[in-house]
């Protein structure tokens, strides 16, 4: 995968879309920036980018992506690869539904998934070294680049989502203490069901986790 590394973007997420309409760019493709200005969050708020931390987006064409892959659950498979790569480093992060990185009780950084003609266009902020009050930082140390070479490779040979989900299944546990934004408000993870396809059951409501 092309990995495009700059010192500074305003948004990696914006650069990589407008590189890819403009026909300047083609999945797969990597884009990450040491500082990052005006980052996009979930519900359109901003990812605060202090130097240090991770700030990258990435271009995968559908068709790359396992054929068991619901297109709404492309969140959570994006995000359990990046965690598999930082539990391979021995840290304890893990995925809350559907694509936030937490370590403990505390969020460290999150996921927002766009598609952009046949591609999958995924971004991911995560706090390495600072974080905002009330948020986290991973516990081990690495550093951006090489974070994002190592999640890049894992796209070489991707596991089916019937993997992914075996693992993540188990995981979702630590979800239920928390509650997940649905609509304009809140709702409650404690009695969730999750379903195969990644999407969850929830006070007769099924919720997908695309965003």
């Amino acid at each position: 995968m092309e990995i495009r590394w700059f010192e500074s973007l305003g948004s990696t997420q914006v650069y990589l879309v407008e590189e890819l309409k403009a026909g300047r760019a083609a999945a797969p493709v990597c884009v990450g920036a040491s500082f990052q200005s005006d980052g996009s969050g979930s519900r359109g708020n901003r990812w605060i980018g202090e130097k240090g931390n991770l700030f990258i987006s990435l271009a995968v064409a559908r068709a790359q992506l396992p054929s068991d892959l619901k297109i709404e659950s492309a969140s959570i498979y994006m995000a359990f690869l990046m965690k598999e790569v930082l539990a391979g480093m021995g840290s304890g992060v893990w995925l809350k539904w559907p694509n936030d990185f937490y370590l403990d009780r505390h969020k460290i950084g999150g996921v927002i998934t766009n598609i952009v003609g046949e591609d999958i266009v995924c971004g991911i902020g995560m706090n390495l070294v600072s974080a905002p009050e009330g948020f986290g930082t991973i516990d081990i140390t690495v550093l951006p680049y090489n974070l994002t070479k190592m999640y890049c490779e894992m796209f070489e040979n991707l596991p089916s989502w019937k993997q992914i989900f075996s693992k993540y299944q188990l995981e979702f546990e630590h979800s239920r203490e928390f509650f997940t934004h649905y609509e304009e408000g809140r709702m409650a993870l404690d009695e969730a069901v999750l379903l195969d396809d990644g999407s969850l059951m929830c006070k007769g409501q099924r919720i997908f986790s695309l965003r």
